[in-house]
């Protein structure tokens, strides 16, 4: 049976962290998200210097590391109750959607497009209509929807090779 109770603690567990990471990220500074931003916000700057890209490269491995282990993490402890590969593959994807729900509705929605915060801004691109692509945003919910379910996949299969 699904453990609901343990995807949402895992889950919110990984929305917490990985949200942390990222906003920390964009009040250090937001163009090292760049790539993640709609293209017209992207092609009214310059690309992103060398440093830049160093310091995205520095914050970038945690975030994707939290955004792997916490599931595989949450998915090998659920293994000692079940051997069954698709609760075991429910279990990441569920852990895993949580925060792409978060990074979707909360970091996109909420504060990228309708509040608008500050630190999301990228400086020479305040009041751009791209800040307010709604659509971008769920594509990019959509995409890590798909990512999600692939990465559960191998995170499930892994975990029943080990456990």
């Amino acid at each position: 049976m699904v453990s609901w109770h343990k995807i949402l603690l895992d889950g919110g567990i990984l929305a917490v962290i990985a949200s942390l990471l990222l906003i920390a990220g964009m009040v250090i500074n937001p163009r090292l998200f760049l790539q993640d931003y709609p293209k017209k916000i992207q092609q009214a700057v310059q690309p992103k210097t060398s440093a830049e890209k160093k310091l995205s490269l520095f914050l970038g491995v945690p975030f994707l590391l939290v955004l792997v282990l916490v599931p595989f993490f949450s998915t090998l402890a659920l293994s000692r109750e079940t051997e069954s590969f698709i609760l075991l593959f429910l279990n990441a994807f569920g852990v895993s959607m949580i925060f792409n729900l978060v990074d979707w509705l909360i970091l996109d929605w909420l504060l990228f497009c309708a509040i608008n915060v500050k630190f999301m801004v990228i400086p020479g691109t305040e009041g751009m209509a791209a800040y307010k692509d709604y659509v971008y945003h769920f594509r990019g919910f959509l995409i890590g929807c798909v990512i999600s379910a692939v990465t559960s996949l191998v995170i499930a299969g892994v975990v029943l090779l080990i456990a």
